[in-house]
């Protein structure tokens, strides 16, 4: 007879749940396995469009064994999220099927751009597909949105601003993964998209 499980359950119910599936007990030590921490990279390694991953991978290595104590507990609370930010004059003119459909080029094109950074990897990881972080703000219009693309350049922060064609209009920006402290910076002056 086949039986499904919950893909999470909690550590109470895991004994009498093997006692009952003797088949779950791998299943069971995935769910109760502990997470680790996403180890900060130095800005200039994850941030620059021309870091190779070598050279992250090496800050990364170095940031992990400099970390002691008081520190591991921050570096675990520094999720990768990726930003999304919308035009809100679009979203009162466009049907908002295709204001979606910006973001999702837009956030699509930045993981792809980027997909060989450790930040990118890790966010697209087996382990936390099911837990993605995402950010969707908006700005009031093209002028906004263009501004904040030349200061994400500026600072060499990886993103794609998504110009839809053939009418060349700059719709949204996407940031490509990377750990929130980095860039959270740049979107404090933004609202939620609603």
């Amino acid at each position: 007879m086949l039986s499904l499980l919950p893909l999470r359950l909690p550590c109470s119910a895991s004994a009498s749940a093997a006692a009952t599936h003797p088949n779950s007990t791998v299943l069971l030590r995935r769910a109760v396995t502990p997470r680790l921490p996403i180890l900060p990279i130095s800005p200039r390694a994850s941030m620059s469009a021309a870091a190779t991953p070598d050279a992250a991978a090496s800050t990364a290595a170095a940031a992990a064994s400099s970390s002691v104590g008081g520190e591991a507990g921050k570096e675990a609370e520094d999720v990768v999220v990726q930003y999304v930010v919308l035009r809100r004059d679009l979203a009162d003119a466009w049907p908002l099927g295709s204001v979606v459909a910006q973001g999702c080029h837009a956030a699509v094109a930045a993981v792809w751009a980027h997909r060989d950074h450790p930040d990118t990897a890790a966010y697209c990881g087996p382990d936390n597909l099911d837990r993605m972080h995402k950010v969707t703000l908006e700005v009031k219009g093209e002028t906004q949105l263009k501004n904040l693309a030349e200061k994400l350049e500026a600072a060499g922060v990886r993103h794609k601003l998504w110009i839809e064609q053939p009418e060349n209009i700059p719709t949204c920006i996407a940031t490509a993964p990377c750990p929130k402290s980095q860039v959270s910076s740049f979107f404090k002056k933004f609202k939620l998209c609603k």
